[in-house]
């Protein structure tokens, strides 16, 4: 090195330490221009550019620059270490994939290289490789044990996400933390982010201030505090949050995924984010990447049964049966509550009885339900009406009895009671089951309904049925049956054109509720005029 060369480099380090990182840059600039090949200035240009780029309070975009001037550096000097900072450069632009070439390139050139296998398991964690950042974050305490306070912080956070009633991962989580705060005077990275932490408390007040402002001013204007805070501290990963959670409030999901997604970006394991992004997602509609990124969530914390459940709703939506079953069980599986786990067995029969025609299995389910909550008066109705359509009528009698013993005013059993009595052709027990499940709910439009057909269809006591069909319209205006069976029976007292209106507003409705084959309506307004 020169004497002018040194000189250059005495003035930049200067401007480094009074952290004139701009200055820094110019002068680097300002050498190259007189000797285009000094690898040391390509080098040294490149930190500059990350580290401008990695400023809270700068905006992300230097590191097409920095990763300019590893290369030409390269060109010149054949480096495992040139390997490495250009791996950690394509890490902080996102093209993780090609950060792990890097990465794996700079340990083929030098295999004890801590610092790789720890940005390696930085890259792997943000790719949801959770398995591989936790073998490459232990090669990197392995090869640099007393430096590596950073390597032990992640393993902390790694084995914390995943600790949820596993014992062994909670109690490896403590280790991994002291030990992250015992090697910290020797890791001068993590001594780096531990300042930079504190750095954002200076940004707590707009915190609050943005939620007094939600109390208060009103959403808007809380959107322009946080806005402006994120201008000025892009890094500060709360202030993504909080901003996303203002878009969904505002319906504006779009912008409200664009934020969790950074926010997850700059911590990849922030549960709060990737839930609110499944959320928004749900939300939006786009089931696809819900799943993607409920997949993700499990991978992190496998053993959360919310997240196994909220999965399994959205594949069954999805027409993914088996996947929402497999995803059920596991949730049942998990069993973090009785009342909890009772409620997915009973979401988990349903899919056997309606979707897999597995009346077993769905008998099987409801009874594991009500063996944990024989209190829930739904478990009876469903678990009946298994039995019902497995033509059990003695045992889906015995159930309806036995929660009429629980409640002996639940209109729902009663009504239910009433459909068994139709279907085993007692017509005297069911109208009586229906009149009691009107009278303990007088708003019931499925009784009222059920007894207006058994009316019409199975005694021709009409005009009593009609009474029944608009009581049930009345009281459910979306009722396309209802509608359905009043315009049949208006029909027989010879009032066409009613019936015509009638059928009408039946198929009108139909088209969001899906009661009934669009055929049968159309078939029976053509036979009124034939």
């Amino acid at each position: 090195m020169n004497n002018e060369t040194k000189i250059l480099d005495k003035k930049i380090q200067k401007e480094i330490k009074t952290g004139n990182v701009k200055n820094a840059i110019e002068l680097c600039q300002i050498g190259l221009q007189k000797d285009p090949t000094n690898a040391q200035l390509h080098l040294r240009l490149g930190d500059l550019y990350v580290a401008w780029h990695l400023d809270i309070y700068s905006s992300c975009q230097y590191i097409d620059e920095a990763i300019t001037e590893y290369q030409m550096a390269l060109e010149s000097i054949d480096s495992y270490e040139i390997y490495y900072k250009i791996g950690v450069a394509q890490y902080y632009k996102g093209d993780l994939d090609k950060a792990v070439n890097y990465f794996n390139t700079t340990i083929k050139k030098n295999p004890k290289y801590s610092k790789a296998y720890y940005m390696l398991a930085e890259t792997y964690t943000k790719k949801a490789r959770f398995s591989d950042a936790i073998e490459n974050a232990q090669y990197a305490i392995k090869y640099g044990p007393f430096t590596n306070s950073c390597a032990h912080y992640l393993l902390h956070s790694l084995y914390q996400a995943s600790s949820f009633r596993v014992l062994k991962n909670k109690l490896k989580s403590y280790y991994e933390y002291i030990m992250s705060v015992l090697t910290l005077p020797f890791d001068k990275e993590a001594i780096k982010r531990v300042k930079e932490s504190f750095a954002y408390i200076k940004f707590l007040p707009i915190l609050f201030k943005g939620y007094y402002a939600i109390k208060t001013k009103g959403i808007d204007n809380a959107l322009d505090i946080y806005i402006d805070a994120i201008d000025k501290a892009p890094g500060f990963v709360p202030l993504y949050c909080l901003l996303g959670d203002i878009y969904s409030s505002l319906g504006q999901f779009e912008n409200a995924i664009t934020e969790y997604k950074m926010a997850i970006w700059l911590d990849s394991l922030n549960i709060p984010a990737y839930r609110h992004l499944c959320m928004a997602y749900e939300d939006l509609g786009d089931y696809d990447n819900a799943i993607e990124i409920y997949k993700k969530l499990i991978q992190i914390m496998p053993n959360m049964p919310e997240f196994h459940s909220n999965l399994a709703n959205i594949l069954y939506v999805k027409g993914d049966v088996d996947g929402a079953i497999s995803h059920f069980q596991t949730a049942v599986t998990l069993n973090p509550s009785k009342e909890w786990t009772s409620v997915i067995n009973q979401t988990l029969g349903f899919v056997f009885q309606e979707s897999k025609q597995d009346i077993n299995a769905a008998i099987t389910s409801y009874q594991s339900a009500y063996l944990m909550t024989p209190e829930d008066i739904d478990i009876y109705v469903n678990l009946g009406s298994a039995f019902y359509d497995k033509e059990d009528y003695e045992n889906a009698l015995t159930i309806y009895r036995n929660a009429l013993e629980l409640n002996p005013k639940s209109a729902k059993i009663h009504c239910n009671l009433g459909f068994l009595y139709w279907g085993k052709g007692d017509m005297n027990e069911a109208i009586r089951e229906y009149l009691h499940a009107i009278e303990y709910d007088n708003t019931y439009s499925i009784a009222y309904n059920n007894l207006g057909v058994i009316y019409l269809d199975d005694l021709g006591r009409v005009q009593d049925a009609i009474e029944m069909f608009k009581k049930a319209v009345e009281y459910n205006p979306n009722y396309a049956l209802a509608h359905f069976n009043l315009a049949r029976s208006i029909t027989i007292t010879g009032d066409k054109i009613e019936a015509a209106k009638l059928y009408q507003i039946a198929q009108d409705v139909n088209k969001i509720t899906n009661e009934i084959d669009p055929q049968d309506i159309v078939d029976k307004i053509n036979a009124l005029f034939d």
